[in-house]
């Protein structure tokens, strides 16, 4: 995402400076924010098949509190690569533990508040 974030930032500031069949001037005044901003809204997922430059990238567009742990583990070509390659990057973010829960099970935890889980 953070290889868009030009297009979706300063880009989609330009909002209809090049159409003229909508009025998407009107459309850009009547957000409260950028457009940007709504896009930082969403969540994402470590699911970047091992790739920790990617990994980083998400995680500085949307920092640590709108990124969730996932492995895209039914997809992978032998059993349980994915979910080590994943674990694997999480630790080379050498991110604070406190960040490194979020991401593994905590923003899970306040999206999803009745999600146990077990040891």
């Amino acid at each position: 995402m953070l290889y868009v974030a030009g297009r979706v930032g300063h880009g989609w500031d330009q909002l209809g400076k090049r159409t003229s069949d909508e009025d998407y001037f009107a459309l850009l005044r009547s957000l409260k924010r950028r457009p940007v901003d709504y896009f930082k809204m969403f969540y994402a997922d470590t699911a970047q098949f091992g790739s920790l430059a990617s990994t980083k990238c998400g995680l500085d567009f949307f920092g640590v509190d709108h990124v969730l742990f996932a492995s895209d583990c039914p997809f992978e070509p032998q059993p349980g690569i994915y979910i080590r390659e994943t674990l694997q990057v999480m630790r080379g973010l050498e991110l604070p533990e406190a960040d490194l829960a979020k991401i593994c099970h905590g923003n899970a935890m306040r999206l999803i508040p009745n999600l146990k889980l077990e040891s």
